[in-house]
């Protein structure tokens, strides 16, 4: 099951066609959904779970908390739609494309993809483009 909430005014628009594309995802990546929820929230918002839970003093746009066992992916997806918002003009990008990036960010990390790494990152990104691509 996937759910999405919001704690600021911002509404995900084409909720049944991101579920539709994030549920062909995970099948792909042949794993088995638990339950995944999306909470898009603020910077302010954001930068308190970081440095509340991660340690971390700085904004982000996402953070994933990964609850998975051997039976399925569960998590938590939590994301700052101003950081996204922001990363959209910096790279020249439509708002909704950096959101559904962020996105199967957080569900790659769930399937167990890391990006600590440069390796890491550049499967990542890979992994991330692959899918963007597929997004009908």
């Amino acid at each position: 099951m996937l759910k999405f909430s919001s704690s600021t005014s911002f509404r995900l628009t084409s909720q049944k066609r991101i579920s539709l594309w994030l549920l062909a995802v995970i099948s792909s990546e042949e794993k088995v959904l638990k339950e995944i929820s999306f909470n898009f929230c603020n910077d302010q918002e954001l930068l308190k779970v970081n440095q509340e839970f991660l340690s971390h003093d700085n904004l982000t746009d996402i953070i994933t908390f990964d609850y998975s066992d051997p039976s399925g992916i569960m998590g938590e997806v939590l994301i700052s739609t101003e950081r996204v918002k922001d990363n959209a003009l910096d790279f020249d990008q439509l708002f909704d494309v950096e959101l559904r990036r962020v996105m199967v960010h957080g569900v790659l990390h769930l399937c167990g993809y890391k990006d600590k790494s440069d390796d890491e990152k550049i499967l990542m990104t890979k992994k991330e483009d692959f899918y963007l691509s597929r997004y009908v």
